[in-house]
């Protein structure tokens, strides 16, 4: 059997079948390390033989994150377009470079950066990278605000790097997705070195703070702020932090891995008010638009200040036509997939009218679980609920911190055991919540009712028989 034959069908199985199964891994890391422990072949096998182990060895311990009652984390659920137009992209093997090593690349990069821009209604003549997701793609858009601000402040930071050149504070809600903190420290901004700027019970950042913050500081200044809150779903004050950015000409950039999908829902678009006047965005594809990993898109309204930041040029490279957008000079990568396609293909296949019902879905989903969930005794809605994020606390007031995150505890054991649906836990303002995620593609109303009776079954179980004395061990 030809071997791409062998994996659709391998493949197209296991997403007919992915409902229908517990949506945690049938077995662990050390399990699967087990399954695949195995010494070199001396001899090579038939390409569909192999393909078939690799399947029969991998899928007991794949997370089922396509299930439509998979909430663990902002993770989509890889639409089948998407992952058509992502085996196209593998089977061609094109390197996104250039115009001359891939035409086709190229010019589809072009065209979904600009629908990009069109459907989160972001500054239409601004770059666009496409990136493996929201860590790079901040990365990228920071390494275009760094050089910016120092070449403000007389030094060329490509040319000498950042030994004795002037130094640029950076203002940080205290509640900021790590992902951007691992980005910064990349770029030489020690997490010691960042200006921490209050939040408020939602984790927006406080506009009273960053303003006193932003004017006892001299010098080159970069705030950034968020779009979508990982635990809360909850948005930052951007009219008022853009006015505060351009009274200190700081460089504001906008983490809105998730959250920036608001943008095309007329309903949905005043949470995202003015962010349009940020410097930089970044945004995944592989969370709402359902693109299979890894995609993410860096946005920077000054193409010339990223492409400053990312260019690589060398003899042996082909020239580029002016005018011409130059993929090599959007990202760090001078060799990667042709990461348009599958978000090309999504954007095809939804259309406007799709991916706006799509996030107005999940946001109703989610607002219908939340309800649920603040009918329980002993739940409590610790957020409110605003897109698709909901955090949850079990147990009373006078049950005690401890107690409270046993019960927390219990319960995600519980529900992921149980294998019905799969959700995550996390700490928020010290206390121990669950945390759901409604992005997948195929989530139902009937998935939302199911999950909501889980958990409050869950619940129950725990409650009932957690004894007095249990506490919280990890």
């Amino acid at each position: 059997m030809d071997v791409f034959e062998t994996a659709y069908l391998r493949a197209t199985a296991y997403r007919a079948d992915v409902a229908n199964q517990k949506v945690r891994p049938h077995q662990g890391y050390a399990e699967m390390r087990d399954r695949f422990a195995a010494p070199l072949p001396e001899t090579g096998s038939p390409d569909s033989a192999v393909i078939e182990e690799l399947a029969d060895l991998g899928e007991p311990g794949l997370m089922h994150t396509t299930h439509p009652r998979f909430f663990g984390w902002v993770l989509g659920g890889s639409s089948p377009v998407g992952v058509a137009a992502d085996w196209l992209a593998s089977a061609w093997g094109q390197n996104a470079v250039m115009h001359t090593t891939s035409p086709t690349a190229a010019a589809v990069e072009e065209t979904a950066a600009g629908w990009l821009l069109d459907i989160l209604d972001l500054p239409r003549t601004s770059a666009v990278g496409f990136v493996s997701g929201a860590t790079i793609g901040s990365f990228t858009a920071l390494a275009a605000a760094r050089g910016e601000l120092l070449r403000r402040h007389g030094w060329d930071v490509e040319a000498h790097g950042l030994f004795g050149a002037p130094q640029v504070h950076v203002f940080v809600g205290d509640d900021l997705h790590t992902s951007v903190l691992s980005a910064l420290r990349y770029l030489g901004f020690g997490n010691q070195r960042l200006i921490r700027v209050d939040t408020d019970a939602q984790g927006r950042m406080r506009v009273d703070d960053l303003a006193r913050k932003c004017a006892s500081a001299t010098g080159a200044k970069l705030i950034i702020a968020q779009a979508g809150q990982i635990n809360t779903g909850a948005f930052d004050p951007f009219l008022a932090i853009a006015e505060i950015a351009k009274d200190n000409e700081a460089w504001l950039h906008v983490d809105g891995a998730f959250g920036l999908w608001a943008r095309a829902d007329p309903d949905l678009c005043g949470l995202t008010k003015g962010v349009e006047r940020a410097d930089s965005w970044v945004v995944d594809g592989h969370k709402w638009l359902q693109v299979p990993f890894d995609s993410g898109y860096a946005i920077v309204r000054d193409a010339q200040a990223l492409q400053n930041a990312m260019a690589i040029s060398a003899s042996y490279l082909p020239a580029q036509g002016p005018g011409d957008r130059l993929p090599s000079f959007l990202v760090p990568e001078l060799s990667r997939r042709a990461r348009g396609l599958p978000t090309w293909a999504a954007l095809k296949s939804l259309g406007r009218s799709g991916v706006i019902q799509m996030v107005r879905d999940h946001c109703a989903l989610a607002r219908q679980i939340a309800r649920g969930m603040q009918a329980t005794p002993g739940i409590q809605v610790m957020n409110d609920v605003v897109l698709n994020q909901i955090i949850l606390r079990f147990g009373h007031d006078d049950d005690g911190t401890q107690r409270r995150k046993a019960y927390a505890i219990g319960v995600i054991d519980h529900l992921v055991q149980e294998g019905l649906i799969f959700v995550s836990g996390g700490l928020w303002r010290g206390e121990w919540v669950m945390r759901i995620s409604v992005i997948c593609g195929a989530t139902s109303v009937q998935d939302a009712n199911i999950a909501t009776e889980a958990i409050r079954a869950a619940w129950m179980h725990i409650s009932a028989s957690l004894p007095s004395d249990q506490v919280a061990t990890r």
